[in-house]
């Protein structure tokens, strides 16, 4: 009853690439420093400014998106320096892993997981750690589906101190909200295999005007992520190092794709596609792990059912029927799943996922009722 080769990629990425992406990716070879590539490289930046929300070029590394969130904290920061790190979830975890392994003093400001972090937290925090040089967070955390209220945050810790505000938007950017200039985030990363629909390898980097002094005088040894040496060479149209000029192609077709549809329609979809995972969900008995004020628009987590049930059966039974969800990590590993819908995504892609599970619940022997969870999605969608 199934193609082998049809399939749904509901995982929180990389994420599924739509056709004429995936068109671009195979344009015949460049050359990496001809007038061509120096267009395209300029016309990507350009693009990338109104995802951001910057009048900063955003800088683009061939690499994935931890290696920029280590270039954040190697141009920004210098052995011995004090760092708070907003940890929501694993990849929080992971921001403070990288300082302290270069031997930057972290001081962890711990979220229950599932929860964002609330600007009363960090103002408090702030105050019984006043040397600090940096503030780290995450936007959408997506080990626990927690969108963080950045600008909040920001604002908040603007009013109380001089830190630089570095931001990892990995699993959202393209899908949410950024207005890098205006809520005064000094760094911003994320990647491309997220909300912007493209296969792993390209991370983005934008910084402020207030943070390239900092990092300029930096004497931290660097090499590949040389911040600085991505930015003089952006100002010659190229790149310090060979890019990945086929994900570069691609890129500039996301960007194009998403310009059409139109940045306010691209949050709007991702909302919708939020509000009928949840309610769908729901609907047949599911216990999610945040609320739907922390809830971010790209992934969901579950978090257990009303019934007990196995995780893991559940998971292995959706793959026999080709739909593709994540499990959970760290000390969640094996307790909850998640399911994302960002980018190449639509409504009937959150009915085939919510029809799925409806099976593999039953198959796992738990009373639903056939095509609740799908009712339930389809009147978000109709009502929205």
């Amino acid at each position: 009853m199934l193609f082998q080769d049809k399939f749904q990629l509901r995982i929180p990425g990389p994420t599924p690439i739509p056709p004429q992406v995936q068109m671009a990716l195979t344009q015949p070879m460049i050359g990496h420093r001809s007038t061509t590539a120096s267009t395209l490289i300029e016309t990507c930046s350009e693009g990338l400014k109104h995802i951001f929300g910057t009048q900063e070029s955003p800088l683009i590394l061939t690499s994935s998106g931890t290696a920029a969130l280590e270039a954040a904290a190697i141009n920004a920061l210098m052995p011995g320096d004090e760092a708070i790190v907003i940890v929501t979830g694993a990849f929080g975890d992971r921001f403070a892993k990288i300082l302290k392994r270069y031997q930057i003093k972290v001081h962890r400001l711990e979220i229950p997981w599932g929860h964002a972090c609330d600007p009363h937290q960090i103002q408090t925090f702030l105050e019984a750690h006043p040397q600090t040089s940096a503030v780290f967070m995450t936007y959408c955390e997506t080990s626990t589906g927690v969108l963080n209220p950045i600008s909040l945050l920001a604002r908040t810790i603007r009013q109380q101190s001089d830190a630089l505000i570095i931001v990892d938007a990995v699993s959202c950017l393209g899908a949410v909200p950024s207005l890098v200039d205006q809520w005064g985030i000094d760094i911003m990363v994320s990647g491309s295999q997220k909300a912007l629909m493209l296969p792993p390898g390209l991370a983005f980097v934008t910084v402020s005007q207030r943070a390239w002094p900092i990092i300029e005088q930096n004497p931290t040894p660097r090499f590949y992520l040389d911040l600085h040496a991505y930015r003089k060479q952006l100002e010659n149209q190229t790149t310090p190092y060979t890019p990945a000029l086929n994900l570069l192609f691609g890129l500039e077709a996301a960007l194009t794709q998403i310009e059409t549809e139109g940045l306010p329609q691209v949050f709007t979809r991702h909302q919708t596609l939020k509000r009928m995972t949840r309610a769908g969900l729901e609907a047949i008995g599911f216990e999610l792990m945040t609320s739907e004020r922390d809830a971010s628009p790209t992934v969901t987590s579950v978090s257990g059912h009303k019934q007990a049930i196995h995780t893991e059966q559940l998971r292995s039974l959706l793959k026999e029927m080709h739909v593709h969800v994540a499990g959970g990590q760290q000390h969640m590993k094996g307790k909850i799943f998640r399911i994302g819908h960002m980018g190449y995504c639509d409504g009937f892609d959150i009915l085939t996922t919510l029809a799925a599970i409806e099976m593999a619940l039953t198959k796992m022997g738990i009373t639903i009722e056939l095509g609740s969870s799908v009712r339930t999605a389809q009147e978000v969608w109709i009502h929205a």
